[in-house]
């Protein structure tokens, strides 16, 4: 089962969102309208909130989940992701809060408590430490990521390009039946 309830939690979809029948989404996980979570994709509500917004791609092999309340860390930290996201293949995102236009390269991993505003890059295989926050309008990569220029107005156009191409290509899967 793709979809699955736990501690009362279900996860709910938007309207003409589409997850794929290997990926595994648990518990109180929203995602949004026209929004695709892709193969072999882990996205774990089961102690916290995961939110994902409209028009946003969750790639091939993401694993997404939460940092839960405890003696540590006495709020836990939900996963928040908003509108025309793009998260890139093998991404893992760790109880952070992802802006949105946003740009996750493939094999990025982004921790806990870790703030991405709008309008970002993080280029392939990067690491967003604990805490970091990354500033709207920049390119951002490394381990750990370091913030390596502005944007251009190509790259800003490619977040809503790359979000409408995806939307494109779920309505493609669920017209040919390839949904949960």
């Amino acid at each position: 089962m793709t979809l699955r309830t736990y501690q009362n939690h279900t996860p709910t979809l938007g309207a003409g969102a589409f997850v794929d029948i290997s990926a595994v989404v648990i518990g109180d996980v929203e995602i949004g309208t026209d929004s695709s979570v892709w193969p072999l994709t882990v996205i774990r509500g089961d102690m916290h909130r995961i939110r994902i917004g409209a028009r946003t791609s969750v790639q091939d092999g993401c694993v997404l989940h939460i940092t839960h309340a405890g003696p540590f860390n006495p709020e836990g930290f939900p996963l928040l992701i908003g509108d025309d996201v793009t998260i890139a293949h093998k991404v893992m995102l760790h109880g952070c809060t992802v802006g949105s236009r946003v740009l996750i390269g493939m094999g990025s991993i982004v921790m806990d408590g870790a703030v991405v505003e709008d309008d970002v890059i993080i280029g392939a295989g990067s690491l967003v430490p604990p805490g970091k926050k990354l500033d709207s309008g920049f390119l951002y990569v490394g381990s750990p990521v370091k913030q390596v220029r502005a944007l251009t107005d190509k790259e800003r156009a490619f977040f809503t390009y790359s979000a409408a191409n995806y939307l494109k290509l779920k309505d493609l899967h669920l017209a040919e039946g390839f949904d949960q």
